[in-house]
This record gives structure tokens, C-alpha cells and sequence, in this order.
């Protein structure tokens, strides 16, 4: 009889904890993870081709020193910042982190007004191949922070849900990801004048 007992109690334990949700949590978290690290690898692929764009403007317009001197800040605070999967917990490094990418885009714009005022250098092939690239990596970059901000959605509605948020509560204490957010000012729409 307490063998039965004890096999009837382990057989609950165990329905109980497959329905609990920790594989799902554990792999929830994971697929932020691997998120986090696709918007790392866009935001890469731009500082690598930063420097290219600005050699490239630069040859043509070298009276345009502070534009090139922001450019270089931006991108070198960018490359500064240490990233890590623990930064994800902190919402306020992941700002800091948004803010700096953010700097690195207004001053990448800034670039590109400046290649507008230099008819020969739009037609440089070199210049329009950089420009694609850039463009095509904004793109990426956008498609990441998209997945990344599924991903922490499905990770953040998994430890809040019951039976889930009760196995995390006494389990895992794992806690809410920051997903990215607008920068300030984005909702305005930019004033184009010709």
C-alpha cells in the first residue's frame, strides 16, 4: 500500500511538473537570447561599414570635418558599449545601449545630407555600393529589433501566465525583458524641404 502511495504521488509530481511551463520559459528565454544576438550582428554589419562610407565621403568633401568627427564619435561609443545577455535584465543599459545606436543613425543621416551636396560623389560607384549596403543594413536591423521584440513578448507573457508564473516565482525568478522602444522624437514626422 505505500508503495502505491508513493507510486501514485510520483506519477502526480510528474504530470504536475510537465504541465508547469519550465521547458517552455527555459526556451523562451533562450529564443530572446538569440534575438538579442541577430540585433547585434545588424548593428555590426553597420559599424563594419561606417568607416568605408566615411573614407569614401571624405575623399570628396573634406571641408565636412565636424560631420565626420560625429560620425567617428558616434560609432566609436557604439563599438565602446560592452554587450551582454545580463544587459537584457537592466532596462536602463538597454536604453543607454538604443541611445547610442540612435546617435549613431542621426549622425549616419547627417553623412548622407553631406554626400547630397556632392554630385560627383553620387555617381561614384564605390559611394552608391556603400549606400545600398547601408540601406539594406538599416533594413536588417529593423527586421531584428521586429524578431526581438516577438521573441521578448512570447518569453514575457510565458512567466506571467499561471500555471508558468508560479513554477518561476518559486523555480527560476527569471524577469521581464525590455523590449527596443521608438526613439524620442520619432513619433514627429521629419520636415522634408526642397
Amino acid at each position: 500500500m505505500k508503495r502505491l502511495l508513493l507510486y501514485f504521488f510520483g506519477v502526480l509530481i510528474l504530470m504536475s511538473v510537465s504541465g508547469c511551463g519550465y521547458n517552455t520559459m527555459q526556451a523562451n528565454e533562450e529564443a530572446v537570447f538569440a534575438a538579442w544576438g541577430d540585433v547585434e550582428a545588424a548593428y555590426q554589419r553597420r559599424a563594419d561599414l561606417v568607416p568605408n562610407l566615411v573614407e569614401t565621403v571624405k575623399g570628396y568633401a573634406k571641408h565636412e570635418a565636424d560631420t565626420f568627427k560625429a560620425v567617428t564619435e558616434a560609432r566609436s561609443k557604439v563599438g565602446s558599449m560592452q554587450v551582454s545577455k545580463e544587459m537584457l535584465n537592466d532596462p536602463a543599459l538597454v536604453a543607454k545601449f538604443q541611445q547610442a545606436q540612435g546617435e549613431l543613425s542621426s549622425a549616419l543621416s547627417r553623412l548622407l545630407v553631406v554626400a547630397e551636396r556632392y554630385p560627383d560623389l553620387k555617381a561614384n560607384q564605390n559611394f552608391l555600393s556603400l549606400q545600398d549596403q547601408l540601406e539594406g543594413t538599416e533594413n536588417r536591423i529593423n527586421v531584428a529589433r521586429v524578431r526581438y521584440n516577438k521573441a521578448v513578448e512570447t518569453f514575457n507573457v510565458s512567466i506571467r501566465t499561471f500555471p508558468n508564473s508560479l513554477t518561476n516565482s518559486l523555480l527560476l525568478h527569471l524577469k521581464r525583458k525590455e523590449p527596443f522602444k521608438a526613439e524620442e522624437g520619432a513619433k514627429t514626422a521629419p520636415k522634408i524641404k526642397f
